[in-house]
């Protein structure tokens, strides 16, 4: 008798770590309410296009214990293309959002681009390379230590950190890169959330949650895999949810767009929280 196949689901360990905060940092949950407000206040003051293109140095380290995950700069390059592509609403696959929301994708004025310059102005092309007796890291923090296993962060207010370890099938378009997750959109999600962009159910499964932007329909849950539209839940019909949408679950080849809401929540956290970047 043959086994039933697995489908491979996106999953996102972002929430997992701002719900252990929420328990665990007695100080953390009034610091999201103070932020909630702050973003507030400037995504009312947000232009709709940004006047000034914001260019954010990116290091990659790369945590590998079996020379396969050792992935090539090659690799590390596609990822940085993506995510240029989709940030700036460059991504030709735009053109499958349906009519009824092609005017919301919105381009975030974002550039990526790999360090040339480590923290101590010595020249560098942005990539790290750890070797670790680890075979495996969580959803945790524990290949962002070097004391773990892994490797310790560059000064978090210069450049945007991104660890690829054994969960690097799901980075870049090329190499180890493997379908559903091979076109870069996990990275383009986890940055959404750096950005301070939350999923587009609000974390609940009954309605009741926000992900903090007007132009994102309210959805039950996540949606996985690639759906028809309209898919209708939280009698958000005719349209349904918007799954296209990058903070959702789908595969990557069935997302597509960052709203202007959502790029005005982005813009707010790179004047608050992410402004020395």
């Amino acid at each position: 008798m043959k086994s039933k196949k697995t489908i491979p689901r996106r999953q996102c360990g972002t929430m997992q770590v701002h719900f252990r905060l929420l328990e665990t940092d007695p100080n953390f949950r009034q610091k999201q309410v103070d932020l909630e407000h702050a973003t507030a206040r400037r995504m009312m003051s947000f232009e709709a296009r940004r006047k000034a293109l914001t260019v954010i140095p990116v290091v990659v380290h790369v945590v590998y214990n079996a020379k396969s995950e050792n992935i090539s700069a090659s690799q590390i390059k596609s990822q940085i293309t993506i995510l240029n592509k989709d940030f700036h609403a460059k991504n030709p696959d735009k053109s499958k959002v349906p009519g009824v929301w092609k005017g919301l994708a919105a381009d975030a004025g974002i550039k990526f681009v790999l360090a040339s310059k480590d923290p101590n102005g010595k020249p560098t092309k942005g990539i790290t390379r750890t070797k670790t007796t680890r075979t495996s890291f969580g959803t945790g923090d524990t290949v962002k230590s070097t004391a773990s296993g892994g490797i310790d962060p560059w000064p978090t207010d210069k450049y945007l950190n991104i660890w690829v370890c054994t969960l690097n099938t799901a980075f870049g378009t090329k190499g180890t890169a493997a379908a559903p997750f091979n076109l870069g959109r996990t990275t383009t999600h986890e940055i959404g959330h750096w950005l301070n962009l939350r999923h587009i159910w609000g974390d609940t499964e009954d309605c009741s949650g926000t992900d903090f932007v007007a132009d994102t329909p309210n959805a039950e849950g996540p949606n996985y895999g690639k759906p028809a539209f309209p898919h209708i839940s939280c009698n958000n019909g005719p349209n349904g949810d918007m799954f296209m949408n990058y903070m959702d679950y789908v595969d990557d080849d069935s997302m597509f767009m960052f709203t202007t809401q959502q790029v005005a929540r982005m813009a707010a956290a790179l004047e608050g929280p992410r402004n020395t970047i």
